[in-house]
Formats: C-alpha cells, structure tokens, sequence
C-alpha cells in the first residue's frame, strides 16, 4: 500500500490567537538549519523505520506540506523540500501534492515553485471572508486578497483548492457566516474544510475564555449553542451546493476529497517530518498491529537532533482506532468488515455501547454499518468515550522502543 507523506513547516508571519499547533513566528535565519534536519529525516527514514519497528513502502501517492505557513519559505527552499522528496521516495503518477497558504503569501515567485515542484493542490487558511473577524484573531489578509489568491492559483492551472472557515470566531454572528459561507460557495472552490473554535490551553485565546478574560476580544466569541448553530448551518448550505460532507469538518465536490488526510482517518500508513509530525506504519514485529513514532513538538531540541518518540499499537488499540478515527467519515464504520480483521467476539465486545448512542441519538446503523448522526458529529467525542468504554478479552502490547541517534 502506498504510503502518505506529511512535512511541517512551523514557521508563519503572525501567531493566529486561536492557534494550538507547534508553530510560531522564527527568524528567518533558523529556516535552513530546519530544512537541514528534515532532510536529513528524510533521506534515512528507512533505517529509522526499521529501528521503529515499522514496515515502510517508499512508494508516495500524497504529499502535504502544512504548518505553520509553509509559504513563509523562500521559493526556493520549499522546492528543495520537494527535490530531497523525489530523491527518497518513488512517486506515483497522479500523486496528490498540497501545501497550506495563508492569503497574501503567493509571490509570483511561489506560485513558479508550485509548478516546478509538482503541486497540484492548495488549501488556503481563510477561516472568515469578514474582515474584522479575520482581523481579531492575528490574521494579516482581508477578503480582497483571498479572492485575488484564488484568481492567481486558477491562472497557474491550479484548481483544486480548498478553503478553511472556522465557526465560533470573535464578533461572528449568524449573519456575517451567512456571509462568510456565500462568498466560499460563489468561489466554486471543490473543497471546504469547517472547524469549530476549539477552547483550551494550547492557544491564546482558549487560555483567555478559560479564565474568563477580555484579552484577544474573547468576550466577543460567540456561545457554544451559536457555535454549534453555524456548524450545522454550514452542512445544510455547503450541502445544498453540492459540496457533500464526508468528514466531521470536510466537505468536498464528488472527487475532491483529500487523499492525503483519508489516510488518517482509514488508518493507512504515513510518514511525518518536521516538528511535532507523527507517523503510522504497519509493525514488523509479532502480536503487535502498527507502530507510532513522533518528533518532538519544539523547534531548537527538533533541530538539535532530539530522538523519536515511539507508541506499540495492540490488536485492541488498532479496532479502537478503526472506530473512532472511522466514525469521523461519513460513511461510517463497518461492523462485519472489523469483524474479519479483529474477530467477531472483539467487535461484539462494543454492542452495547453502540446500542446505548443509538438510543441517545448520537449514532444510527443500518445492517452492518454504523455512523455518527448530525448531533453526534457535534458530540463526537463523548460517542468515542462511551464506545472506547467497551471490555477487552486482550491485554495491550506494550513494547519500549529503540531511541535512534
């Protein structure tokens, strides 16, 4: 099975108030030294691999390159990221290729390393076509700018673009996502990707809700019932326009899905490079299912060379997975097809729960398959927790992993 590949890029113009990823605004003299060790990640991925205890296949049909502002590279200093690539990895023809932008960071110089380095895929952090909305939360573009960016991509011959939109930011009301989502939709864009603010303590502004500040405008988000209100408007109307939901917080025309993220969430193996990027290969070893390593999610000790972090993945961690990384999809989860990779009597083990969020509304199943209903997408993690409560006749593996050099 061919394989995924993800590079971060932590690197942006301005940190967004909302933002919980690794990433930050760097000198630019760091950029290099980071290229450096991602290269070098790259290029002796296979012994790290096998030290891991995963199964790699060079064979690439994705890549992503996200952040971060993977765009606050230099243009050439990103086709070198690609050139390292094709030097390691076998690409398949087709192969999906998308880098993250932030509106106002395509130089005609980028667009030209778009083209020479094979992206045929774009997904533009837009979060709001409001101005003042985009504005409160440390964004640098307005809407004019986000329009002109499209323009520009589709002239490269770039269409398959994808737009993010986040509900729940400052001053939103339904009105103004009414004109957020209007101008998304005009745009005839293929995919659409519809976030709700998420409140905690790796972000600015979830820190300041939280405290119950006035910092970074937090008095002006909206309550959860309306957060909740733009999100279901959003599927009714992006719906509507033929941009089907087919993730929790995706959205695509027939055929535009992201191939690169349906890895994730249907558990096919993946590589990640760059700080705090995570992969998933199918393990060597016997009595254990995958493997899991990570870089550590800070910038000097990852350029230092600091050492993977390895997870052992049983036979009971994989059907959890499959369930609650399959339950993000739309298509849902298919009972028999568990059954015969993990064993009647394991699947059986989760009727209950299932039975029991079926009752409450959350899941509905039909034959064999089960998916999460409107109001369980919203309460998507208390569906997990209930399921994941489920007995185990099998002690996990756990296996300490080697710390590579």
């Amino acid at each position: 099975m061919p394989t995924g590949l993800y590079i971060s890029v932590p690197f942006c113009r301005s940190k967004c108030t909302y933002c919980n990823f690794a990433s930050d605004v760097f000198s630019r003299a760091i950029f290099d030294r980071y290229l450096n060790r991602v290269s070098n990640h790259l290029h002796t991925m296979p012994e790290t691999a096998c030290e891991m205890g995963g199964r790699v296949n060079r064979g690439i049909d994705s890549i992503y390159c996200g952040g971060g502002t993977p765009t606050v590279l230099e243009s050439h200093q990103l086709q070198r990221l690609f050139r390292t690539i094709r030097q390691n990895y076998e690409l398949s023809p087709g192969a999906e290729i998308t880098v993250e932008c932030a509106p106002g960071t395509l130089a005609p110089a980028m667009l030209d390393a778009f083209l020479n380095s094979g992206v045929n895929r774009i997904s533009l952090g837009v979060q709001s076509f409001v101005d003042r909305e985009a504005a409160a939360v440390g964004r640098l573009h307005t809407r004019v700018l986000v329009l002109d960016d499209v323009a520009r991509l589709r002239a490269a011959d770039i269409s398959n673009i994808n737009i993010d939109l986040i509900a729940g930011l400052p001053y939103q009301t339904a009105e103004s996502w009414e004109e957020s989502l209007d101008a998304a939709i005009a745009l005839g864009v293929p995919h659409i990707s519809v976030y709700m603010l998420e409140v905690d303590n790796e972000s600015r502004l979830g820190r300041e809700l939280i405290a119950g500040g006035t910092r970074y405008h937090a008095r002006f988000v909206p309550n959860d019932d309306l957060t909740a209100d733009l999100y279901l408007r959003a599927c009714e109307r992006l719906d509507a326009a033929g941009i089907r939901q087919y993730e929790i917080s995706n959205f695509a025309c027939p055929g535009f899905e992201s191939r690169h993220n349906l890895k994730y969430w249907t558990r096919q193996p993946y590589l990640g490079f760059g700080v705090d990027a995570h992969s998933m290969l199918p393990a060597t070893e016997d009595g254990i299912e995958s493997v899991r390593f990570s870089t550590t999610d800070s910038l000097e000790p990852f350029v230092a060379g600091a050492p993977w972090q390895r997870t052992v993945v049983s036979k009971q961690g994989a059907l959890e997975e499959s369930y609650f990384l399959g339950l993000r999809l739309s298509r849902g989860v298919d009972l028999q097809e568990l059954a015969a990779k993990f064993g009647t009597n394991q699947v059986d083990a989760f009727q209950e729960g299932i039975a029991d969020c079926v009752r409450a509304g959350l899941l509905e199943r039909e034959v064999s398959v089960i998916r999460l209903t409107p109001r369980g997408r919203l309460l998507s993690n208390e569906v997990f927790e209930q399921l994941l409560s489920a007995p185990w006749d099998a002690d996990p593996v756990d296996v300490p992993g080697p710390t590579p050099a």
